[in-house]
């Protein structure tokens, strides 16, 4: 499957078009992340933004609604009044139902000429209908592109309606799956770690590494996002999007070239080389929890099940963890722990490759200790720790670990970009390497479903924990088995 992308030109002017433009990820994310992109020159000239939505206003209160649900979401040192004054002209609102009406209102709006990005920030259930009306009013041609937001369908059966249906009218080029996790500066850093260093590269396989962990553990409970999330779950939600693209990226072969395809290309191998999950594999080496009523942030909180619009006797999981393979030479025999779950200890985003200790213990050994590990953060900092075993000052030849700390905010001087900011950007310009293509999106359900599938089948309740700590027992003993044991 190709995706040759048109090269856009930026000196035409850009329309880029909101879909749920007044919902919560518009005002939170995309609307300060184009004021960023604004503020920093990297829109073309003549950039207009316009949202949709169903509430009957006019320019003036979408303005106003956008003052007092947008902007406190702007890092406060990159705010000015000139500078917000003049990414509010760019703004324009059209009252739109899609489920509805057409959309001959954006038509009018949107001018002859111009590069449209359509981003359906809305429910994927209504993808296909936004895009057959997009063609009915005739404003999608072969500069237009559009962005689909996560999640893209729940299954694979529904992964597939949606690609065919927005495929009938975009080229594959023209398609953005966005995943904001691409978009983070130290994910997209991790490429040049592996494969712009010959100092890792040679180690970067088995049996130089014995484990790879990659946990994205969330400190807040589900919030308001409780009706969606108990028909989606830990494993829909966050597995089969987030945490097995930065798999991909740790596990993937050098591309050929940093071209999209051929990028994108090493990631499908990952995804078509990650072992299957058999029935007894899932009751063995998956773990399902759901959070239950405990102490975060210094206050008590509610546990799921008494969360608004959580079903008293909801079996959704909040937690997932689970120990998967990828069966290539370069990976035989190296477990990969995914970890990700609401309401843990605090907010953490991480990668660890645990490296083999030496095979002669030539010095005295630390109890527990492992010799080398490449710890890469993502959130709340991102950084690049490689710890390493060193003299403690002093006789003797005790050892201590250690960390060589590359800090990257301290280390480069230049501002770095917000994930939906460098993604929006990636939009304008015309760049595919940081989205997923549907051979990705349909691998990775093709891999998710019979875990889904699996636990339905086993029909037992997700293990409980405790809101505030690091999810369920039954997940350390899922590490413990093997020799191992997360890193916090």
């Amino acid at each position: 499957m190709t995706s040759t992308a048109q090269t856009p030109d930026t000196s035409l002017p850009l329309d880029m078009i909101i879909f749920g433009g007044m919902g919560d990820l518009a005002m939170r994310k995309l609307l300060p992340a184009l004021y960023m992109a604004h503020l920093h020159g990297n829109l073309p000239p003549a950039t207009r933004i316009i949202s949709t939505g169903r509430q009957d206003f006019d320019r003036n209160a979408y303005l106003a609604f956008v003052e007092e649900h947008s902007r406190s979401f702007i890092t406060g040192g990159a705010f000015t009044d000139e500078a917000w004054r003049g990414f509010l002209q760019l703004l324009e609102y059209v009252r739109i139902d899609v489920q509805q009406e057409g959309l001959d209102a954006l038509a009018r709006l949107s001018r002859p000429g111009a590069e449209r990005a359509f981003y359906l920030a809305t429910a994927p259930s209504l993808f296909t209908t936004i895009c057959d009306k997009l063609a009915q009013a005739g404003l999608v041609d072969r500069n237009a592109r559009v962005v689909l937001e996560k999640p893209l369908g729940r299954d694979l059966a529904s992964a597939i309606e949606i690609n065919e249906a927005v495929g009938k009218y975009f080229e594959e080029s023209q398609i953005y799956r966005i995943d904001h996790y691409l978009g983070k500066e130290t994910v997209q850093n991790l490429m040049v770690l592996r494969f712009g260093n010959s100092i890792l590269e040679p180690l970067w396989r088995a049996p130089n590494i014995t484990s790879v962990q990659i946990t994205v553990a969330e400190e807040v409970g589900v919030g308001s996002r409780a009706g969606f999330y108990d028909s989606t779950g830990a494993m829909r939600d966050m597995v089969q999007n987030h945490l097995l693209q930065l798999l991909c990226i740790v596990a993937m072969e050098p591309p050929a070239s940093l071209a999209p395809d051929a990028v994108r290309d090493e990631k499908l191998k990952v995804l078509r080389s990650l072992r299957r999950f058999s029935l007894a594999n899932i009751a063995r080496d998956t773990v399902r929890g759901q959070y239950v009523r405990g102490v975060s942030g210094n206050q008590e909180v509610k546990g799921y099940l008494e969360e608004s619009n959580v079903p008293a006797d909801s079996s959704t999981e909040t937690f997932v963890a689970l120990r998967t393979y990828v069966d290539t030479w370069r990976w035989s025999k190296v477990p990969f722990y995914l970890r990700t779950g609401k309401r843990m200890q605090r907010r953490s985003s991480k990668i660890v490759i645990e490296f083999a200790n030496p095979p002669f213990p030539l010095f005295p050994e630390t109890p527990g200790g492992v010799a080398n590990r490449l710890v890469i953060e993502l959130q709340p900092e991102e950084a690049i720790k490689l710890q390493l075993m060193a003299k403690q000052p002093g006789s003797g030849m005790q050892m201590q670990q250690v960390a060589l700390n590359l800090d990257l905010q301290s280390a480069f001087s230049q501002r770095r970009a917000e994930a939906y900011e460098r993604l929006l950007i990636d939009v304008v310009r015309g760049r595919l390497t940081h989205f997923m293509r549907r051979d990705e999106l349909e691998a990775a359900w093709e891999w998710a479903d019979p875990i889904i599938d699996g636990w339905r089948e086993l029909g037992e309740k997700p293990n409980a924990y405790a809101a505030g700590t690091w999810g369920p027992p039954e997940s350390f003993a899922l590490l413990a088995r093997d020799g191992f044991s997360w890193v916090e």
